[in-house]
């Protein structure tokens, strides 16, 4: 494939998960259930870094694809992906116009098919290979697309917000247009325009959904539309996309177990994704009461994503790779990474770009008043350096506050934690970035790890030592700090370390205050929910223990079977936190 249209891609791709968060809080069609952002991010995580030719990429790209928009959108890139140069495009972009159209039992206005039959027209008359700023004709002709979506669709008019697949291919075709034309790639301003419809009206409410949302992949041998009739019976808003040897199927079903055994019958499933709606819906569009500043952090953090977006904080992805497949961190599906570790299969983790970093702080600050970036230590990421960097050249108003906390996993998500929650009950944004000054040197965190291996893929030690740490079954202890990650100890066992553990909580919890402690936890859930939670609590009863899974960017250095201590020392005694 064409190096430039590789780069195209993978920066139109790193675009969408900058906008992942804003595209998830419109999300209202057709169903409310504010995933669109999450969906095209793992339906598209093969562009990030391209290998193959376009029918594998195509193949990849319809296999991982996830909700409507993203199967959707896999057809229309299918179409995409067959032009061979600039002269082609046109000619491409139809094609997948008319691929996305297929995909949809019952094509509506408004929606990102609008935006491709907008594409389809304006490369009509911006031919490529004709005008010099035909990318900047194209992009105003899809924002404007985006604009008119919200007047297209009741749903959209009602909730006050455009669509948020149009949006998002918009966002994705934008740098990959410039891109293709070799200008440089700008922010996207548009957000400034749409400022107004990224957030959903205060009158908005919809009912609650039931059933769900299920990705299939089926391998049979009924092709073509004979196929398709039999899985369109099987549930509602269904997608069926044919492939070589097997169904790429998307829809909605009340009754899951007797879809998956009407799916069964056609033929052997291979891949299995499914998201409750009932779950999502009733947690989509609850209003979050305005902070005093927003506060923005790095996933690194142990915060999930459904986490942050409960406090109203925006969170920053890196990725995780497996295998030869990268996901932003907030997409992995931490069962499946450490079983990959278990089975061998290698894993690192990477930091996004600074084009993705820059379009994050770009889009924050537009749509806050005021932003406090909470950033991951500097010493493990170049991510505080990267938002200093951008704010001296963008924010003259110094609208963002950025700090290095020097924390991490744990570490950083409990600070976060109470920082945010901190910023409901004060008024003053100074109040809240000085809050965070003193809380965040007062939070402590504990690592447990239960082999070394892991450590010595990721570069962390030499093999020989690792080999040698699991051959004697040592357990190292360690505890993430600015200057570095400090060993705390070693044990031999889990009781040694679970010892090890009381014995500090002993030494660094009030026993006459209320304070906080998360408990991390790796593939070992029940074991800390069952075994070492209930012993903390009787022993500190004024401690409130929660179980937060870890950081996966620390998972995928130390491995399955690892877990953490973080706690805050020096609790205030009245047991608030801004005392």
């Amino acid at each position: 494939m064409d190096d430039n249209l590789v780069k195209a891609l993978a920066a139109g791709y790193e675009r969408i998960v900058a906008w992942a968060d804003i595209l998830d809080r419109i999300n209202v069609f057709p169903v409310p259930d504010g995933d669109t952002g999450r969906n095209l991010a793992l339906t598209l995580s093969a562009l990030r870094n391209v290998s193959g030719d376009a029918d594998s990429i195509s193949r990849e790209v319809l296999m991982a694809a996830r909700g409507n928009s993203g199967n959707i959108a896999a057809r229309f890139l299918a179409g995409l992906l067959k032009g061979k140069d600039l002269a082609s495009l046109p000619a491409s972009a139809e094609a997948g116009r008319d691929l996305a159209y297929q995909a949809v039992p019952n094509p509506q206005p408004g929606t990102m098919l609008s935006l491709f039959d907008a594409l389809v027209k304006s490369l009509g008359k911006n031919p490529p290979e004709e005008q010099e700023k035909w990318a900047q004709v194209i992009v105003h002709d899809l924002e404007e697309a985006v604009r008119m979506t919200t007047e297209q669709l009741p749903e959209l008019k009602r909730a006050g917000v455009v669509d948020a697949g149009a949006l998002g291919m918009l966002v994705f075709l934008g740098p990959l247009f410039f891109t293709l034309a070799g200008r440089p790639e700008p922010y996207f301003h548009f957000a400034d325009d749409l400022k107004s419809t990224l957030s959903l009206s205060t009158a908005w409410q919809d009912r609650e959904y039931q059933g769900y949302c299920l990705d299939v992949v089926i391998q049979t041998k009924q092709e073509g539309q004979e196929g398709i009739e039999r899985i369109l019976n099987v549930g509602e808003s269904v997608i069926a996309t044919p492939g070589d040897g097997f169904f790429k199927v998307h829809l909605h079903t009340l009754d899951r177990e007797r879809t998956k055994r009407d799916l069964t019958n056609m033929g052997a499933i291979l891949s299995w994704a499914e998201d409750d709606l009932a779950e999502q819906t009733a947690q989509f569009g609850k209003n979050i009461k305005t902070p005093a500043v927003h506060i923005m952090t790095d996933a690194a953090g142990s915060l999930t994503r459904d986490l942050a977006r409960s406090l109203g904080i925006t969170l920053l992805n890196s990725y995780i790779t497996i295998g030869a497949h990268s996901l932003p961190e907030t997409c992995v599906d931490a069962s499946q990474l450490f079983a990959a570790m278990k089975a061998g299969i290698r894993v690192s983790t990477s930091q996004a770009s600074d084009g993705e970093r820059f379009e994050s702080y770009h889009n924050t600050l537009k749509l806050y008043e005021r932003v406090l970036y909470l950033c991951v230590g500097s010493f493990y990421t170049g991510n505080y350096h990267s938002a200093m960097k951008w704010k001296g050249e963008n924010d003259p108003e110094n609208r963002m506050t950025v700090i290095d906390t020097g924390a991490a996993s744990g570490k950083l998500g409990l600070a976060v934690r109470l920082v945010a929650d901190f910023s409901f009950r004060v008024d003053e944004p100074e109040e809240v970035v000085a809050f965070a000054r003193r809380t965040i040197p007062k939070v402590q965190e504990y690592l447990f790890l239960e082999r070394l291996q892991f450590l010595a893929a990721g570069g962390r030690m030499s093999k020989t030592g690792a080999f040698f740490g699991d051959v004697l079954r040592l357990k190292p202890i360690v505890s993430p700090c600015p200057d570095g990650v400090r060993k705390m100890g070693v044990v031999r066992t889990t009781k040694e370390q679970v010892k090890f553990a009381l014995r500090h909580l002993e030494q660094e919890l009030p026993k006459d205050r209320k304070t906080i402690l998360l408990l991390e936890y790796s593939d070992n859930r029940a074991w800390l929910e069952e075994v070492l939670k209930p012993e903390i609590e009787a022993q500190f009863p004024l401690t409130a223990v929660t179980l937060q899974l870890l950081s996966l960017t620390s998972a995928a250095h130390m491995g399955p079977g690892s877990w953490g201590l973080a706690l805050l020392t020096d609790f205030p005694k009245n047991g608030n936190a801004d005392a």
